[in-house]
This record gives C-alpha cells, sequence and structure tokens, in this order.
C-alpha cells in the first residue's frame, strides 16, 4: 500500500492563512489571464486551420481576408490586409461575467464566415460545399486541453503563495 506524504494540521493552518491573504483581485485577475491565454490558443488554432482563397494574379483579388477576420474588427480591416497576432488580439477583447462564468465572444466579421464553416449551397443551387468547421474543431480541441493548461497555471500561480 503507498504511503502518504507527511504533512500535519499546523502545515494547513500556515497554508489557509497564505491562501486567504490573496486579494481578491490578484485572483481575478489570474482567472481572466487564464480565459485570455484560452481564448488566443482558440485564435491561432482557428486561424492555422482556416482556408486562403487562391485567386490569379491579374483577378487583383488577395486571399487570407477570412484568416485576417479572426483578428479584425471589421470586414474591412481583414480585406485591407492589417490584423493583429492572436495573442495581441485576445488581450484587447472584452470579458464579460455572467453568474460564475466568463465569457469572450470570438466573432469572424467577414460576410461569409458561416458559410465557410458550416458549408453552402452552390452558386447554381445544384450542389452543397461541404464547412470546413474551422472554429468548430478548434474549440472541441481547446477544451479537451484546457484542463491541462489550467492545471499547470494554477500550480504555478499556487506556488507563488507558499
Amino acid at each position: 500500500m503507498p504511503k502518504m506524504g507527511k504533512f500535519s494540521a499546523s502545515d494547513l493552518k500556515k497554508l489557509q492563512n497564505k491562501l486567504n491573504k490573496l486579494k481578491k483581485a490578484d485572483v481575478d485577475a489570474f482567472v481572466e489571464a487564464c480565459a485570455k491565454e484560452l481564448t488566443a490558443r482558440l485564435l491561432a488554432k482557428v486561424i492555422k486551420r482556416t482556408p486562403v482563397g487562391q485567386y490569379p494574379a491579374e483577378s487583383g483579388k488577395m486571399g487570407g481576408t477570412l484568416r485576417r477576420g479572426w483578428t479584425s474588427k471589421s470586414h474591412t480591416d481583414a480585406a485591407s490586409g492589417s490584423s493583429a497576432s492572436a495573442t495581441a488580439y485576445a488581450n484587447s477583447l472584452t470579458i464579460n461575467h455572467v453568474g460564475n462564468m466568463l465569457i469572450i465572444e470570438v466573432v469572424n466579421p467577414v460576410e461569409y464566415a458561416s458559410y465557410v464553416e458550416y458549408g453552402h449551397r452552390t452558386a447554381n443551387h445544384d450542389g452543397w460545399v461541404t464547412g470546413r468547421f474551422m472554429l468548430t474543431i478548434s474549440e472541441q480541441e481547446i477544451q479537451d486541453i484546457a484542463p491541462h493548461v489550467l492545471e499547470a497555471k494554477i500550480k504555478k500561480f499556487l506556488s507563488g503563495v507558499t
């Protein structure tokens, strides 16, 4: 039978006192930093997974508008070619507190984003273009890794306490 580590009630009391000294503002900032890190990881995954249109040089069109849209405030910004890094953009997003949940809304402002995500009918209405599910798949991957990422961040945060 494995042995349990040695500890005393006074050690637990010391830990409790240290945890009680944590300021609510520090804990809130830590929780928001965790949420923003998960958002940045989501954006990094969805950006990689988003397809880029290929156009002939003579068309004058530039591919990548949909990809740049993940870190742009508007379709115009995405089309112009300017976009922020996933981390910088995630840090600029607003966190909404609803009950005991934190909600960060990730939106691609490009008009056709939902058609690429979920699929659409062809122009002649005879066929169907299958969706790429770049956000859906990325969300599932983040949900799978979130417990491990958060566990590591919590251990690091609490190591500064003890």
